[in-house]
């Protein structure tokens, strides 16, 4: 057998490649094994029952809230807010400049926005847009990511990575715990750091008691429980792990439990990667259309307080509903966002 041999031209191509790739610092990761879908993951088509709302006529809606008419709120791709009505009638409200993910009403009907690229904004009911913090410590926020509200006012944030959110990748190339989360209290004005090292910071849900807070870690499977309250107040402890997909936004129920959304399922070439920073930096500077993609496939899942796992929807082949990272519960319906796809769901909770 013929083995390779590297010529002078190879060798040369190679040293430039690697001096010339973009400096991000893969580490090794070593992924537990993927669970089976099978139990209460076990596959099935729940998602296809639901209602389509403003098909073909939204882009993106990646994080969503419901008013008491049923009008849908988000923010799509071209950093529009959105109201679509329950006929799918939509109004263009504002335009951040940036990209808005997480979306939330609070107790005097402000829109809060986490927007990926301009920190926390405040959409008045006047539709005044103001931005609420930028940065922390002087440092602007790299990728404001979703947010939570508390009785008393506080907004709770993710910054997900230092890479920007059209950069998203690179943090899971890279595997290191970029992410942090913080609290802003509008009447202070001031911001606190509750917890850094996170693996990509995603979505975040306050419990029904507000004694803990739970941050999704998208590129590790896990949602991570951070103490609020109580002896282990400011102590963090895994809530779930190796989930059987990658956790976006997380959104507390009426009840008191927890619809997850997941961006799409485990993904084995990217696992069989991870192992090998030296691969992954290769992957890094190939152009997007190499890397490994995301299976169109929709998936919610509904966990307890105790992060057992009560039941699943999903839409495997992604038919109707795909790339899913919003999940919110509006009395008997829940409605399903999307970072890309061009419809708001609905699925239909009664009796299901």
């Amino acid at each position: 057998m013929k083995i390779f041999q590297p010529t002078f031209f190879s060798a040369l191509t190679m040293f430039f490649f690697l001096s010339h790739c973009r400096s991000i610092d893969p580490q090794v990761y070593e992924p537990i094994q993927k669970p089976k879908l099978e139990g209460v993951l076990a596959p099935n088509d729940k998602l296809r029952t639901s209602t389509l709302l403003a098909k073909g006529k939204v882009n993106g809606l990646e994080s969503l809230d419901v008013d008491k008419y049923g009008n849908v709120f988000g923010g799509d791709k071209e950093g529009q807010i959105l109201k679509v009505t329950p006929l799918g009638e939509i109004t263009v409200l504002t335009n951040t400049g940036g990209r808005p993910l997480g979306v939330q009403f609070d107790s005097e009907g402000n829109l809060i926005i986490a927007d990926a690229y301009k920190g926390l904004l405040r959409l008045t009911p006047k539709n005044e847009l103001q931005t609420l913090v930028s940065e922390f410590e002087g440092k602007p926020f790299r990728f404001t990511d979703d947010l939570d509200i508390g009785r008393d006012g506080k907004i709770y944030f993710s910054d997900a990575s230092i890479y920007i959110q059209s950069e998203y990748l690179f943090d899971l190339l890279e595997a290191k715990p970029h992410g942090r989360v913080f609290v802003y209290d509008p009447k202070t004005k001031s911001t606190n750091l509750l917890l850094d090292g996170l693996y990509f910071a995603n979505g975040i849900a306050l419990s029904k008691n507000e004694d803990f807070l739970l941050i999704n870690e998208t590129y590790r499977y896990r949602i991570t429980k951070l103490w609020l309250k109580g002896p282990k107040k400011g102590s963090r402890e895994d809530f779930i792990s190796n989930l059987p997909g990658f956790p976006d936004n997380i959104t507390r129920s009426p009840s008191g439990d927890f619809w997850l959304a997941l961006f799409t399922v485990r993904n084995d070439r990217m696992d069989s990667l991870h192992p090998s920073p030296f691969l992954k930096k290769l992957i890094a500077n190939l152009p997007k259309m190499f890397w490994p993609k995301p299976e169109p496939y929709g998936f919610a899942i509904l966990l307890n307080e105790q992060g057992e796992i009560l039941q699943t929807l999903q839409d495997p082949g992604g038919l109707e509903l795909r790339e899913v990272t919003s999940a919110i519960q509006k009395g008997d319906n829940l409605y399903i966002g999307s970072l890309y796809h061009d419809r708001i769901g609905i699925y239909d909770l009664k009796g299901k």
